[in-house]
């Protein structure tokens, strides 16, 4: 996935409390669209140091952290580990390389990952493959914004160009709302969050 040597490098400082914060109302806006979750099976797909992944592992069955940077799922297995956490498991993993045919889930949810994906259609493809009949695919990320400029990262994204690449792809019952406006929040940039829920 984009940037990972990036994250590599900051596994060991990444959760400072701003990150923390975001992650709380991240995984609280992801928390309001969840059913009947706690039989179902969850992937936190991209999931960095698990900040949004831990505040949702009791709400699920089970949970699978996946990150394709091995320093932040070693973060993730001593929390699961301090924690004695034991619906969890992790996967080091790059979906933009390939997909992964025995992998399958309820839901999954990325928050702002889908920014550092450059094929976009491609990774929403294999994972609309992962998710289960009737299953939920949730992305939490950033509007569109014109005052971010970056050669690493998409500038946001606008929810309607988003919506109808993933209703090509074959995604319904697509519905999405901003839950999280913060100054500086986007590359030092004042930035709006969306959270969108879609349906396989």
């Amino acid at each position: 996935m984009g940037n990972t040597d990036k994250f590599e490098m900051i596994a060991n400082t990444y959760d400072t409390p701003e990150r923390i914060q975001i992650a709380k109302v991240s995984s609280d806006a992801i928390r309001e669209y969840l059913v009947d979750a706690n039989s179902k099976n969850a992937i936190d797909f991209g999931c960095g140091t698990g900040l949004v992944g831990m505040n949702l592992v009791d709400d699920f069955n089970s949970m699978l952290f996946l990150d394709t940077s091995q320093n932040m799922i070693n973060q993730i297995k001593q929390k699961i580990a301090d924690f004695n956490i034991q619906n969890a498991d992790t996967l080091c993993f790059d979906f933009e390389k390939e997909g992964l045919s025995d992998l399958h889930a309820d839901y999954i949810f990325m928050a702002q990952v889908l920014l550092h994906i450059h094929d976009v259609e491609s990774v929403l493809s294999r994972l609309y493959e992962v998710l289960n009949e009737g299953g939920h695919l949730l992305i939490v990320d950033f509007d569109e914004n014109e005052k971010v400029v970056s050669d690493l990262v998409h500038n946001g994204f606008n929810r309607t160009e988003l919506t109808d690449m993933m209703t090509k792809i074959g995604y319904r019952n697509i519905q999405s709302k901003t839950f999280y406006s913060g100054s500086k929040i986007f590359m030092g940039q004042d930035a709006s969050m969306f959270v969108l829920d879609s349906q396989k």
